[in-house]
């Protein structure tokens, strides 16, 4: 037999501790709200907003552009050391540092930082509600989850009831007291309740899944959920939940609501800094500047006789009152050089600073159709912010009016189920003094059940509306 490694038994007193855990809904919720996918698409954005912002508030310092050169040039062209034309071929360098910023402009930076610091703030609201949508779906899920746990509980009891009345059906119908059909009858409700006990964990399996998809956790791992006493699970009173009271604290606690209004703020901002597109701009600015080339100013030096020469252009000797004499000339050297490379940028620096106003004219009609755009981007947003705030107040209502109705309907469902309770317990006594068909004990049962089904599905009906409830008026999921 192979023995183990150290790391595969690791791996196994993991899974196994791993299928021991079970999770309650805070953890999923908040396992969720670190791994969900919305959620992280929606710090992205965020995220961005927040280097939008940032560049918003660096537009405040001057900007500054360094910029070297260097080439040949050919032909007749301006020699930039000297600044006249030459046609020699000559090769250059060039350095350029310019500076600007700017003084006035209408206010058009301070209104778009203060456009994109309430866009950042909407968008960590986007997060915020993106954390809660998430958690009302796991919470939701969890709960549904939960449901088919209890109705596997319920398939099961049934189950192990109808075992029972057959196996004493059966000893009965050995001994001569019963007929044969009543012990087939109860073998067809037993298959029949264990096909509802397998499609009841099938159930479940796929509530594990779904509650699984929406928190992002692997699926392929395996999880648990805590079953908490559905009675202990705390639920605030349908007196302190009336509608008009959740709207009102829910316009100010519900992130999505804060999100409309931020951009709403932000638009508005927006379209103050387009507007002073429309007007001129002062602004100041500097430079530096120096050049060089390899044709540089010339150097004369100062003169140097170096003697005497014959000239080959006049006679080697000149005869005077019949004397000869040679002819010569003297040799006189004007030293001359270029000036070098660091002395060049060094004659050559120039320096600038002023002011300079630019004043918009014509521009395609740009700025003004970016000012009427961001005018009607405005009445864009009070329209979005509206129709969400009315959707709000429709979910709001009708949550209510649906919370009202779980309530009542679990109410009623309570009742049920009590009626039903009796009734199986006298078929029961009946059917075990004989008198009572199998068929009847069959239907009494299944009535039963039926209604401790329908029970549970009321209770946590009633427990997820008023949990919609509790989340619009921002009190979070409490299960």
């Amino acid at each position: 037999m192979r023995k183990l490694s150290l790391a595969a038994l690791c791996c196994l007193f993991v899974s196994f501790i791993s299928a021991q855990e079970k999770w309650d809904v805070r953890r999923c919720v908040e396992y969720a709200v670190v791994n969900a996918i919305s959620v992280k698409q929606a710090d992205i954005q965020k995220r961005l907003a927040g280097i939008s912002l940032k560049q918003n508030k660096y537009s405040r310092i001057p900007n500054a552009n360094f910029d070297a050169n260097g080439g040949y040039q050919f032909g007749r062209s301006i020699n930039p050391s000297t600044n006249l034309y030459t046609s020699d071929n000559l090769s250059f360098t060039q350095f350029n540092l310019n500076a600007d910023i700017t003084i006035f402009n209408w206010n058009r930076i301070a209104n778009n930082i203060t456009a994109a610091t309430y866009e950042s703030d909407a968008a960590i609201a986007d997060v915020e509600k993106a954390k809660n949508d998430i958690a009302l779906a796991v919470a939701t899920a969890y709960l549904q989850a939960l449901l088919s746990k209890v109705q596997i509980n319920i398939a099961d009891v049934q189950l192990q009831q109808t075992k029972s009345q057959l196996s004493d059906t059966r000893k009965r119908v050995d001994a001569g007291s019963l007929p044969e059909l009543n012990a087939l009858d109860l073998e067809a409700q037993a298959s029949r309740d264990s096909a509802n006990l397998i499609t009841a964990k099938a159930n479940y399996e796929q509530g594990l899944l779904n509650l699984k998809a929406y928190m992002n956790y692997d699926f392929a791992l395996p999880f648990d959920i805590v079953e908490p006493e559905v009675q202990n699970i705390p639920v605030e009173s349908i007196a302190e939940l009336q509608p008009d009271v959740v709207y009102q604290v829910a316009l100010k606690n519900q992130p999505a609501q804060k999100a409309n209004e931020l951009r709403y703020q932000s638009l508005v901002y927006s379209s103050k800094a387009a507007r002073s597109a429309l007007y001129p701009t002062l602004a100041g600015f500097g430079g530096l500047s120096t050049n060089a080339s390899n044709q540089g100013i010339p150097i004369f030096g100062a003169p140097v006789f170096q003697g005497y020469s014959p000239r080959p252009q006049y006679p080697d000797l000149v005869t005077i009152g019949g004397t000869s004499y040679p002819v010569e000339s003297p040799d006189i050297v004007i030293p001359q050089s270029k000036r070098g490379w660091s002395n060049q940028i060094s004659n050559n620096f120039q320096q600038n600073v002023g002011v300079a106003l630019r004043v918009p004219i014509f521009n395609s009609y740009q700025a003004r159709s970016n000012y009427e755009r961001s005018k009607v981007d405005i009445k864009n947003q009070e329209i979005v912010k509206e129709q969400a705030d009315q959707k709000l107040k429709q979910d709001i209502y009708t949550a209510y009016t649906i919370a009202v109705s779980a309530l009542q309907k679990f109410n009623a469902s309570q009742s049920s189920v009590a009626t039903a309770q009796r009734a199986y317990d006298i078929a029961a006594k009946r059917y075990g003094v004989g008198l009572l068909s199998t068929l009847e004990l069959i239907i009494s049962q299944a009535n039963l059940n039926r209604a401790k089904i329908d029970l549970a599905n009321a209770q946590y009906d009633y427990i997820f509306k008023m949990k919609v409830l509790e989340y619009y008026k921002g009190q979070g999921i409490k299960l």
